[in-house]
């Protein structure tokens, strides 16, 4: 891997992504369309336009260390999802080869990138600042998703993570050997781990696990029309309902927010059982796979997010362990 390419600047990085989103969309047989990157976070996303005005959405999984078989799983279920009337989805769209992931070499990262074209959604993407009548429309929809996770099946050529270890399979920075936590905060954060993972533990002994998203947050949801839409099923695997309601929860700011949230998941399933210490820890390690993040990732923007957020996570980390221990 060229480590020069993720040290340019993000516009930098962009143009040459979007020289290698033009050659991905070759192979769609789309050849004058036009290509805007319309979010480089994790990944980066493209709006597509064709010369007849369709539109689509490229994703190129540029810093993603999901392999083939990971994508190839979450194309499955998108599309198991799409037959679906109470979950809207965008549909993956197959390439001139019938396949509906496109591996590419990009020279400059040295990297070989899994792509995926999907329909364009109309609509607005939620964000921060959802409404109180959308939130109990996504409660909903997480139950739906969780009623279809029960009934699919992956083919023999995927495979899927399943989330019961601290960082859900990714490499550890936080505890492992290339920890630059500082010796105070890393002992905080471990005890706090620890518990974590005692209370997963628990809660995978009495419940069942199956596909989740593992990304529900308002900038993967979309309104459109009064129906509430989800994307980027990128970090999906094997887990728990609880996990996937803890990530949830854990981008609301207010109870009335969860309650809203968690009301319109109960009119459509039963909450799966757990505690409040079993919740706060979820919702807990949700941070600490952000800090994780936050260590390992190339993205400049993010990494100078990480002074403050070690802060808070420190804070965070200690209310919780003064909870634990009674």
């Amino acid at each position: 891997m060229s480590n020069q390419f993720f040290e340019r600047t993000q516009t930098q990085q962009i143009e040459s992504l979007t020289a290698t989103a033009l050659l991905v969309l070759e192979q769609y047989g789309l050849h004058d369309a036009s290509v805007e990157c319309i979010n480089y976070e994790f990944n980066a996303t493209f709006a597509v336009t064709t010369d007849s005005a369709q539109k689509f959405a490229l994703r190129i999984n540029i810093n993603s260390t999901k392999s083939l078989r990971n994508t190839m799983a979450e194309v499955e279920w998108v599309r198991f999802l799409s037959r679906s009337k109470e979950v809207h989805v965008a549909s993956p769209i197959a390439n001139l080869k019938d396949s509906f992931i496109t591996s590419i070499e990009h020279d400059d990262s040295g990297l070989l990138l899994h792509c995926v074209l999907y329909s364009w959604l109309e609509g607005d993407v939620i964000g921060d600042e959802p409404t109180m009548e959308q939130l109990h429309q996504i409660g909903q929809v997480i139950a739906h998703l969780h009623i279809s996770g029960e009934q699919f099946e992956l083919s023999s050529e995927s495979e899927l993570p399943t989330f019961k270890d601290l960082l859900w399979g990714t490499k550890d920075y936080l505890f492992g050997p290339e920890s630059l936590l500082p010796d105070e905060d890393r002992k905080t954060l471990q005890e706090a781990a620890e518990h974590i993972v005692s209370l997963t533990d628990e809660l995978y002994e009495n419940s069942r696990s199956h596909i989740i998203h593992a990304d529900l947050h308002g900038w993967n949801i979309i309104s459109y029309e009064g129906h509430i839409y989800i994307f980027d099923f990128d970090d999906c695997g094997f887990g728990l309902p609880a996990q996937d309601i803890a990530v949830a929860l854990y981008y609301l700011d207010t109870p009335e927010q969860e309650r809203a949230l968690l009301e319109g998941y109960e009119s459509v399933k039963t909450l799966p059982i757990y505690s409040k210490s079993a919740m706060d820890a979820l919702r807990l390690q949700r941070r600490l796979m952000l800090l994780n993040y936050l260590y390992e990732t190339k993205n400049q923007e993010h990494k100078l997010m990480l002074p403050r957020y070690l802060v808070q996570s420190i804070e965070r980390a200690s209310r919780f362990l003064t909870d634990v221990r009674g």
